[in-house]
């Protein structure tokens, strides 16, 4: 892959002692893994390696234990978990630096898989001490990075390590990566970007950037009435950033000079009570009463939407365009998704979803598994999309 080294360019393991950047910061509940995605989403690397004759050793970081030693937040909670989808016995070596690490290292054999302790039970981690970084190196002789998830963050562990030992991309960063460029660093125009959510004032720098990449830009949810309050719409009791109309207005302005057309609902759903199936209304935006609130995108303004999208060649898409979580909410959301996904079927569309909201979104209308790409990273997909530089990337440049 253009601009990074890859698994396919690291030669003979045999017998190599491989730091593998992973993200198991999983959720759990009463002891165990409630959903093992990150765990899964690494394996190809990790069996990749393993088979090679690679003595597999992982890193990796567990909540926010502030630089100390925490046992609530010890990666060997989590052993079993990467037991389970691997399929063969995990070693789990108390540290992650120093004679303990070299200690645990020491006994493994080529093929072996380790999972080291909590990156983040050390200061010199997120501080990306010179250091730390230094440490954790003598423990290996080469470095993959397999968690983009992390990659947002500046850490001794994503960033500081890889200018010490030779570094690649692991099979989830590199299909990461594909993904981005293919979404905004070298897309086949035309592009649309859907940007839903709450609150504009989360996403102000996303909408700053995607004005002068993208050709579309589809915004709803919430962030949508602040849009609408800024051409004078009366959005009635909807969540809506008042104080946002000027930020909404220079957007405009700048996707007038870009050619960027911005797309907003013209007709809503509304209702006097946010709670699940209460009676509501769809009417044109100018037809909200006082007591009223926008919590849909209406179903004329959807068709016209999914028509937007087919004319277009590439989508990003970040954040629900209603209160999806709420029914009947969902359905603008789950009616675009299932078009984005119908046109991804037949090739025509490339899609790429990312952020929390999103991928559970997708998941709602079931339709996942048809985008071209879902990235389960929340900050870092929207630290790119923003245009930001993410160092754990940057890293790993050659």
């Amino acid at each position: 892959m253009a601009g990074f080294k890859t698994l396919d360019d690291i030669g003979d393991v045999t017998g190599k002692k491989v730091l593998v950047r992973v993200d198991l910061n999983v959720p759990m509940s009463d002891g165990a893994v409630t959903d093992d995605t990150r765990i899964r989403a690494a394996m190809p690397t990790i069996r990749e390696l393993s088979d090679k004759g690679a003595i597999v050793l992982l890193l990796a970081h567990f909540g926010r234990p502030k630089g100390a030693k925490n046992p609530t937040q010890s990666l060997s909670l989590v052993i079993d978990a990467v037991i389970d989808v691997l399929g063969h016995s995990v070693m789990f070596i108390p540290d992650c630096i120093g004679e303990g690490a070299k200690a645990g290292v020491a006994v493994l054999a080529p093929g072996d898989v380790a999972v080291m302790e909590n990156t983040r039970f050390h200061p010199g981690e997120e501080k990306n001490d010179p250091a730390f970084a230094d440490a954790l190196a003598e423990v290996g002789d080469l470095y993959v990075n397999d968690a983009f998830s992390a990659a947002h963050r500046a850490h001794g562990s994503t960033e500081g390590i890889a200018h010490r030992l030779p570094a690649y991309a692991g099979r989830a960063m590199e299909a990461e990566l594909k993904a981005l460029d293919a979404a905004l660093g070298n897309p086949a125009h035309p592009v649309a970007a859907v940007v839903g959510g709450a609150k504009v004032s989360t996403k102000i720098d996303v909408l700053r950037n995607l004005v002068g990449r993208v050709d579309h830009l589809i915004i709803g949810g919430g962030m949508a009435n602040t849009f609408l309050a800024a051409r004078g719409v009366d959005v009635g009791k909807s969540l809506c950033e008042h104080d946002l109309v000027e930020t909404a207005n220079a957007i405009f302005d700048s996707a007038d000079k870009a050619g960027c057309t911005i797309h907003l609902p013209y007709d809503v759903v509304v209702a006097k009570q946010f709670a699940p199936n209460p009676p509501t209304r769809t009417v044109n935006v100018h037809e909200v009463a006082a007591d009223e609130m926008i919590l849909d995108v209406g179903p004329a303004a959807i068709e016209a939407l999914g028509d937007v999208l087919k004319t277009c060649r590439t989508l990003v898409w970040n954040g629900p365009l209603g209160a999806f979580e709420t029914p009947p909410f969902d359905t603008a959301t789950v009616a675009l998704a299932r078009t984005a996904a119908a046109l991804t079927r037949e090739g025509s569309l490339t899609s790429v979803a990312g952020g929390g909201d999103t991928v559970a979104a997708l998941n709602h209308a079931g339709v996942a598994d048809d985008f071209t790409f879902v990235s389960t990273a929340g900050g870092a997909f929207l630290e790119w999309m923003e245009g930001k530089p993410l160092p754990g990337v940057d890293a790993l440049r050659v």
